[in-house]
């Protein structure tokens, strides 16, 4: 794999913002920031449109930061917010969808998601946030969690209210369709996994891919179970992955982290990655037969001791776990107890 965003690599190891960056003689990647997030910002791409305007994929996190840096930045390229005609949106996480409704508000662009993820945020805005924060405490007890942990880790309805703000989509993409970018050719390509409703871009202009959080050149992104999600979702991303494998793009623009070439590499990577925590799980289900995820999920490697985990990176940790558990038993590997808290153990052989 080769990194070609080269200022961005730079910036990660520097621990810094990278720069507004022009790609190509139309298109610019503006970094926003995630405030106290690992990620440390999403590239927001930009497109100048045939006959006026700008295009977006993604708009980052909301914040009056995450505003400002998007503002600032679009200023920079010599254009404004207000020339927003349309935004195109990956998937629904706060950190791409965040700003949309500011966005929307500011120009009168249209937003657009595919119609899994669509419907899912419509979903979130008619739910009351003390409901959200219920029903996630009550999915995370479902998995093998004490009432008291889960209580603590989802937190407060203040920590979903914005969630529940998030722009509902004007405008649906499904796989194959194209968006309306004049002067570019951005079809999507429907990749479930990260979320239902994931979209990769492919441009076939420029031979472009704008991967979202569906490929990433350094991490793997989070793959987990949710209380509305699918049934196997870590089986639907190995499906994308390989989807998407043979593409062949010119360049990966992914929404965090660095630009790279090498999508097949990267993607063989990914994929193993994802089978060797596979076994790893395989083995600790069979050195603790009868645990929970929630148990398990303290039995595997993590970055760092599964004692530092809290909040919402145990949430992650441990639903990630249970999208693994679902997998080995698609495959017939492993089998669950049923009832309320289910509990795993290998399948005779």
């Amino acid at each position: 794999m080769e990194i070609t965003g080269t200022a961005q690599h730079a910036a990660w190891q520097a621990r810094t913002l990278p720069p507004v960056e022009q790609l190509r003689a139309d298109l610019w990647s503006v970094p926003v920031p995630i405030p106290h997030n690992p990620l440390r910002y999403v590239s927001v791409y930009a497109f100048a449109l045939d006959g006026g305007g700008l295009g977006l994929v993604d708009t980052g996190w909301e914040s009056d930061a995450g505003w400002r840096a998007l503002t600032e930045g679009l200023a920079s390229i010599g254009g404004s917010v207000d020339d927003v005609r349309g935004v195109l949106v990956t998937h629904l996480h706060f950190d791409h969808l965040g700003l949309a409704a500011r966005v929307r508000e500011a120009s009168g662009a249209w937003v657009a998601m595919h119609p899994a993820d669509a419907g899912a945020v419509e979903r979130l805005t008619r739910t009351e946030a003390r409901a959200a924060v219920a029903a996630e405490v009550e999915f995370l007890v479902g998995l093998g969690a004490p009432r008291a942990d889960a209580e603590a880790d989802v937190g407060g309805a203040e920590n979903l209210s914005g969630f529940m703000r998030m722009a509902v989509p004007d405008r649906l993409l499904e796989d194959g369709d194209h968006a309306a970018f004049p002067g570019w050719s951005l079809r999507a390509v429907h990749t479930p996994g990260h979320t239902p409703g994931h979209l990769c871009f492919a441009e076939e202009r420029t031979g472009l891919l704008f991967s979202g959080d569906h490929v990433l050149p350094r991490i793997s992104p989070n793959i987990s179970s949710t209380g509305h999600g699918t049934a196997d979702p870590l089986r639907d991303y190995l499906d994308s992955l390989a989807g998407v494998r043979d593409l062949e793009p010119t360049e990966v623009l992914p929404g965090h982290e660095w630009r790279f070439r090498g999508l097949a590499d990267r993607v063989d990577a990914l994929t193993a990655h994802h089978e060797a925590r596979l076994a790893e799980l395989l083995a600790a289900i069979a050195a603790h037969p009868g645990s929970t995820p929630w148990d398990l999920a303290a039995h595997l490697t993590w970055s760092r001791p599964w004692e530092q985990y809290e909040r919402r990176m145990r949430i992650f940790a441990v639903t990630e776990t249970d999208a693994h558990l679902r997998l080995l038993a698609s495959r017939g590997l492993v089998t669950g107890s049923g009832g309320p808290v289910p509990t795993w153990t290998p399948r005779p052989r």
